[in-house]
């Protein structure tokens, strides 16, 4: 199996809406499609990547730097010898080379769109879905799961949906199969954001859950007066509070909210993670870890940090990535992880999951098709081919 090239460009995935940080009126991703000359049931391999929202598009480093020094790469260097099938991980080795320790962000970014498109063709090649690949490289269990917890992320700001649009929203995720909702906090004054808690409390049923996202924005003094009136509700958890890097901040909230505290989305490396575990002074039996691979080298670098997180006594039931696609929903079913977010209304066509997987319940079955299951969503493929 030998990668004939690889096509990459941008989308965008523009909207009105804002959570506390940004707005998402300019946001794009980047697409890429790896060609291969393996053929399955008479159609070439064709592996598919993009990245999660919140990051643009990174056509400069991948045009310049990551696909290149794949494309000139000698097959052996990136192809497993015992079937072969293009070897993910190698592909990451390769994709790295000659780039120095540190300095992650956009780079991460890069790499792990490339590193899904691969996973999607190596899959494909094999004839697995892709969590069924995914555990049989590094399951620690017995089977992979095949179903995950999900909850919908929304309650974004939208200048047209006040209170009211909020309602709607929230009572359309429950109405399609969700329990659990998020909604954004930090965006609008403390008592508006007060009130747009209770509003989706009011409507959410016995055991259903509500999170809460402050995308980073609080310094330390805000983010505990938050915690403060945040105590007064039995929330799922209290995301990103303060900046992804400041990890004492974290530390003196974990000691002053009693609640679930989560984070990790905006940490690109194993190093980054391990600095969270050695100096955040979060909680492993309580607290909640979002790492999101497609935004962070891959899954190569996902399992680093999970390794480095077992050492404190992290268990992989902690992890939820952020981004609510069909890579982190397979991610979740090989590793066994909490759950994995949603995105069921926002961020279309890259969110979501297979249309033929309904949410039932709070759960979400895993295709059985080969690959990531891009083809099962039709629009998302259509949009891939189209632009790749």
């Amino acid at each position: 199996m030998r990668i004939t090239k690889i096509t990459h460009s941008e989308a965008p995935i523009a909207s009105r809406i804002s959570n506390a940080v940004i707005d998402f009126s300019r946001m794009t991703v980047s697409v890429v499609a790896v060609h291969t000359d393996a053929v399955v049931d008479g159609e070439p391999v064709v592996g598919y990547g993009f990245h999660s929202n919140g990051r643009y598009a990174q056509t400069g480093i991948l045009a310049t730097r990551v696909l290149p020094r794949v494309e000139e790469a000698p097959a052996e260097a990136i192809t497993d010898p015992a079937t072969g099938i293009i070897d993910p991980v190698a592909v990451h080795r390769v994709a790295m080379a000659n780039e120095k320790p540190g300095g992650h962000g956009d780079r991460a970014v890069a790499v792990g769109t490339l590193d899904m498109a691969v996973w999607d063709a190596a899959a494909k090649a094999a004839g697995l879905p892709l969590f069924r690949l995914l555990h049989r490289r590094f399951g620690t269990t017995p089977e992979p799961e095949t179903a995950v917890w999900v909850y919908a992320a929304g309650g974004y700001y939208h200048p047209d949906k006040p209170l009211d649009g909020l309602r709607a929203e929230i009572g359309g995720y429950l109405e399609t199969g969700y329990r659990d909702v998020k909604i954004k906090i930090g965006g609008a004054p403390l008592a508006e954001d007060m009130r747009r808690i209770e509003t989706v409390l009011e409507l959410l049923p016995e055991g259903s859950r509500l999170a809460v996202d402050a995308n980073g924005r609080f310094d330390l003094a805000t983010a505990l007066e938050y915690a403060r009136a945040l105590s007064d509700y039995d929330l799922m958890w209290y995301e990103e509070p303060v900046d992804p890097l400041d990890y004492r901040a974290h530390a003196v909230l974990a000691e002053e909210y009693a609640g679930p505290l989560a984070t990790g989305e905006n940490l690109f490396s194993a190093a980054d993670v391990r600095n969270l575990r050695r100096y955040g002074g979060l909680r492993p039996h309580r607290d909640v870890l979002q790492m999101d691979p497609s935004l962070s080298y891959g899954v190569a670098e996902y399992d680093a940090m999970l390794r480095d997180l077992a050492l404190g006594g992290w268990s992989p039931r902690n992890c939820c990535p952020h981004g609510g696609n069909q890579i982190n929903l397979a991610l979740a079913a090989a590793y066994g992880f909490g759950g994995c977010e949603s995105y069921p209304q926002v961020f279309e066509p890259f969110g979501g999951f297979a249309e033929n997987t309904p949410i039932t319940d709070g759960r979400v079955a895993l295709p059985e098709a080969p690959g990531i299951g891009i083809e099962l969503k039709p629009a998302l493929h259509s949009m891939l081919r189209e632009r790749l």
